[in-house]
Formats: structure tokens, C-alpha cells, sequence
């Protein structure tokens, strides 16, 4: 007999994380690298380049191991350069045995930064991707080049999801008057969003990345319609986790004395279906391990960043990673249960 037997659940980790100037030592001619930090070192370029990927690495082994014991299966990154880094960052001691597969395509960003998809290969398996330009222009007509927004579907053990993971353009000449750039990517976002609901109203989607805006600014709440209720989410509505978290002061990056929450993780209302069966939003986070924040002074609390006007600093980013759990019950087996 049975009766008392432990409900099995399987978890995992889906993140986001801004891995702030993560460049390699090469000057490459056709882009702008040479602003990147790493370039404008004098001297030790490659061995602090080393350390920038070993804390990375650090990092990302350590988001959701708590409750998983496991990386993220799934990892959007921001402010990479190329390939190149992310095959470095994978190869690295601390992540290699994971086996993570890279999705990444060249964006026209003026700095020469991309988006990209981390995914441990035998939890995830691409089955189509796609790059989307966002094409914005400053009130002269000048086009002002940026990140492309990354899609990726394919199967989480084997139940299809999608995930489109973004950066949109910074509030660099101030919040108001560089406002229209991300409304403008959150209409690009909420078209991709439409045509994968256009196809599937069930679709599972995880919309994520560094959006420069909170999840209480227009772009967020009303272009892409997000909440913080899930009772009242329509079908085709998108779930905010981070908004709650907003409303209580935290954040993700740090300026001037205010925090804000740029990074993301958002998803469609399929994935808070409660049916345990399949895979389905769990619970989210901000990671801000103590270890990733300044101890003292001034910066106290804020994120200990790679990167200051005096150079590299040993930190790891100028952002916090976001993450969330997804789950689903495992079948019962009688075999699991212990006598």
C-alpha cells in the first residue's frame, strides 16, 4: 500500500543575467569594442579577462543550486560581446559539466553588445530561433542602432516553450526623453508575443532580460499589459512577478541613492496553470547573495560591480540576476518510495 506516499517533483532554474561588459582582449575593427573597459586597460587585459569570466562562471553556478541543486537550465545574458565569451564562459571549470549549448546571432548595437540564450542540453533543445532588429531614429532621422530581441523555442523536456530575452535601450540623456526608444522595443516584444498566442493561445512564454525600464513603467504595464494579480489574468495576459518585488523597494541596479528593477523575467498565463503535470511558474527571485554586493561605505548594498573609473574592481556585475523556479509532479513510482 501506498497511500502515504511523498509527492516527486521535478525543478528547475530559468534566469536572467546582465553580465555587465563581459568583452574579450581582441579589438575587432568593425565595431566599437575599444570603449569596453577591458580594452582601455593598459596592462594584465588578458589575466583580468580570466577572472572577469571565473567570477561569471561563479555566478551562474551558484543561481537556484539552493533548491535545484543545479545551474539554471535556462540563462538569458546581456552585454556580451560575441561568441567567443560565451564559449570561454561555458568551458569554464565551474560549468563545463553542465553541458551548456549557446544561441547567439551578431546584433548592429552602436557598442558592439548582444543578447544570448545559455541552455543546459539535455533539459533544453532548441528547435527554432530568430533574431528581431529593433529600428528606432533620433527626431533628426539618424537610426540609432541596438540590440537585436532574441527568440528561442524549443523543449523543456519535452514540452515546448519560448523564450525572447532582451535589452532594451537605455535611459542614457535621461528617463522621459529616451522613453519612446523602449516603448518602441516593448511594441517589437508585444508583436512577437502576439504571433506566438496568434498560433498557439496556450503558448508557454517567458519574456526576459535588462528592459531599462521598472515593471511599473509604461513599456511594461502598458504596452505589454503585464500584472501582478494572477487571478484576474485573461488568457492571453503576461504575469510580472518583479512587480511585487518593485513595490517593496528592491531592485536589481543601483544609482544615485535609488534602486531600480531593470531585469525581468515575465510569463504568459499558461504557465500558471495549476497543473502540476506539466511545467509551471513556481516562484521568483532577485539573487543577491551577499557576496555579489559591496560590505561598506558608501555603496553598501549595491551591487559589487567588474568595472569603475579605476579599473577592474574583482567584482562580478553592476546588476543582480533574476531567476524563477519552474515545476511539475513526477509520475509516482513505487519503486521511489523508501520502505
Amino acid at each position: 500500500m501506498y497511500g502515504q506516499e511523498k509527492k516527486q517533483f521535478r525543478i528547475h532554474t530559468v534566469a536572467f543575467y546582465n553580465l555587465e561588459n563581459l568583452f574579450d582582449t581582441i579589438n575587432d575593427p568593425n565595431k566599437y569594442d575599444e570603449a569596453s573597459p577591458i580594452m582601455r586597460l593598459k596592462v594584465n587585459r588578458r589575466n583580468i579577462y580570466e577572472r572577469k569570466i571565473k567570477n561569471m562562471a561563479r555566478v551562474i553556478a551558484d543561481i537556484g543550486s539552493e533548491v535545484t541543486n543545479n545551474s539554471p537550465a535556462i540563462l538569458g545574458v546581456a552585454e556580451i560581446e560575441n561568441h567567443n565569451v560565451l564559449e570561454d564562459l561555458v568551458k569554464d571549470t565551474l560549468l563545463m559539466h553542465k553541458d551548456y549549448g549557446i544561441v547567439h546571432f551578431n546584433s548592429p548595437d552602436a557598442r558592439g553588445i548582444d543578447v544570448a540564450l545559455l541552455y543546459q542540453k539535455r533539459i533544453f533543445t532548441p528547435w527554432y530561433t530568430s533574431k528581431h532588429t529593433l529600428k528606432i531614429y533620433e527626431h533628426t532621422g539618424r537610426r540609432i542602432y541596438t540590440r537585436d530581441q532574441l527568440l528561442v523555442s524549443g523543449d523543456l523536456e519535452e514540452e515546448p516553450i519560448h523564450i525572447l530575452i532582451n535589452h532594451w535601450p537605455s535611459r542614457r540623456g535621461g528617463e522621459a526623453k529616451s522613453e519612446q526608444k523602449r516603448i518602441a522595443a516593448s511594441k517589437l516584444n508585444k508583436r512577437i508575443v502576439d504571433s506566438l498566442q496568434s498560433l498557439d493561445p496556450y503558448a508557454k512564454i517567458f519574456i526576459m532580460g535588462d528592459l531599462n525600464d521598472n515593471p511599473t513603467n509604461k513599456s511594461v504595464k502598458a504596452i505589454l499589459k503585464t500584472s501582478r494579480d494572477k487571478k484576474s489574468l485573461p488568457l492571453k495576459g503576461l504575469y510580472n512577478p518583479f512587480e511585487v518585488y518593485f513595490s517593496k523597494g528592491l531592485g536589481t541596479t543601483a544609482y544615485r541613492d535609488s534602486w531600480s528593477l531593470f531585469d525581468q523575467i515575465i510569463v504568459s498565463k499558461p504557465l500558471l496553470k495549476k497543473d502540476f503535470s506539466t511545467f509551471r511558474f513556481y516562484k521568483a527571485g532577485i539573487f543577491n547573495k551577499r557576496y555579489l554586493t559591496h560590505r561598506h561605505g558608501r555603496y553598501k548594498g549595491y551591487p559589487k560591480r567588474s568595472f569603475d573609473h579605476s579599473g577592474f574592481t574583482n567584482g562580478f556585475s553592476d546588476h543582480f540576476p533574476v531567476y524563477m523556479y519552474v515545476i511539475k509532479e513526477l509520475p509516482f513510482s513505487p519503486r521511489s518510495v523508501s520502505n
